[in-house]
């Protein structure tokens, strides 16, 4: 017989309490009788017709184990629960297994979930990162719409971002309708700049004569003659009071690049050594990487990969490009407030 709700019971104390016969109340509720007697006797016994607490299994930890338990996983959030549990001895020296030591860990608000992934970052870096956003803090809207945010992207045939998700059963994990076969390196890749701004976008140039071997990447020469030269120094031109931020990889650095850019009159916004938080361009990669990925007919080969993003550059609102630049001021704000360490950007 199915368990009484709690409407159904205090349907059936009421009607108890109206004199109705216990058969009277079994043909109107639907149980059986020795429920109905149960369920009166507990009434009288508790004035509740709530179930009394069932003591259950025993726990294996004490109250004291369970707080030092949850204080060692926040001291060290990368140790397993299973290693933990090998390693703990609950009351009268029986083992707790890891599933127990789940259950206290999420009975204190602690959840399993892949670790944020960030740039290693030496004391020196911080302090860098950290001067940068002291510097700009009191910059407003008005001085970082004078900024082109600049950048490179490597853009590949089989991305492994980790967002792919599948629905099968239990236990059909390698069943050949659900493997997703993909190149270790990506397959075949195209190297993507550009730069944006707050109603301006410059690019997007796909890097020529870029292969996969040492040596093939972008380098300096190919930095300044598919890039400085025909994009950025004709663009500085134009808008004179422009601020160009590039990044310190080394085709940005040497020192061919930084004579020309002294020889054109470019002027230089320093950018910090491993701090992608403050160039609001990398937002904008992962948002053309999510749109290549939901194109309803995906780049299949290396020609056709550059045609892909030039569609997917040309489709990202630039409102929504706006909102990315103008949102340096909140991460100047949140990496002072982490003190140059990592942030939710």
């Amino acid at each position: 017989m199915p368990r009484l709700s709690p409407d159904q019971r205090q349907q059936a104390i009421g009607r108890l309490d109206a004199r109705q016969s216990v058969q009277q109340v079994v043909r109107a509720v639907g149980v059986n009788v020795t429920t109905v007697y149960r369920l009166q006797q507990r009434f009288h016994a508790t004035n509740s017709t709530c179930d009394l607490r069932r003591r259950g299994r025993p726990r294996v930890t004490t109250a004291g184990q369970d707080r030092h338990l949850v204080h060692q996983h926040q001291r060290d959030a990368f140790e397993t629960a299973a290693n933990t549990a090998r390693n703990t001895f609950g009351v009268h020296g029986q083992p707790v297994s890891a599933r127990t030591l789940r259950r206290r860990l999420g009975g204190q608000n602690l959840v399993n979930r892949r670790p944020a992934r960030r740039p290693v970052l030496t004391a020196q870096h911080r302090l860098d990162c950290l001067a940068r956003a002291q510097q700009h803090a009191r910059w407003r809207h008005r001085d970082w719409r004078r900024v082109l945010f600049s950048d490179e992207k490597r853009f590949c045939l089989e991305p492994g971002d980790g967002r792919i998700r599948i629905w099968r059963r239990p236990g059909q994990r390698f069943a050949n309708i659900n493997i997703l076969q993909h190149d270790r390196w990506g397959g075949a890749s195209v190297m993507i700049w550009g730069a944006i701004g707050v109603s301006l976008q410059v690019g997007p140039v796909v890097f020529l004569n870029v292969g996969q071997g040492r040596g093939n990447g972008v380098n300096a020469d190919r930095y300044i003659n598919q890039v400085l030269l025909p994009y950025v120094v004709p663009f500085v031109q134009r808008y004179r009071n422009c601020l160009f931020q590039q990044d310190n990889a080394r085709p940005h650095t040497a020192r061919a690049t930084q004579d020309r850019l002294r020889h054109n009159s470019v002027n230089i916004l320093p950018h910090p050594a491993r701090s992608p938080d403050l160039n609001p361009i990398e937002h904008f990669w992962d948002i053309m990487q999510r749109r290549i990925n939901a194109l309803a007919r995906r780049p299949r080969t290396a020609a056709e990969l550059p045609a892909a993003v030039t569609q997917v550059w040309a489709q990202v609102p630039q409102q929504q490009i706006n909102h990315l630049v103008l949102s340096m001021h909140w991460r100047c704000a949140t990496v002072i407030n982490a003190q140059g360490g990592a942030t939710r950007y």
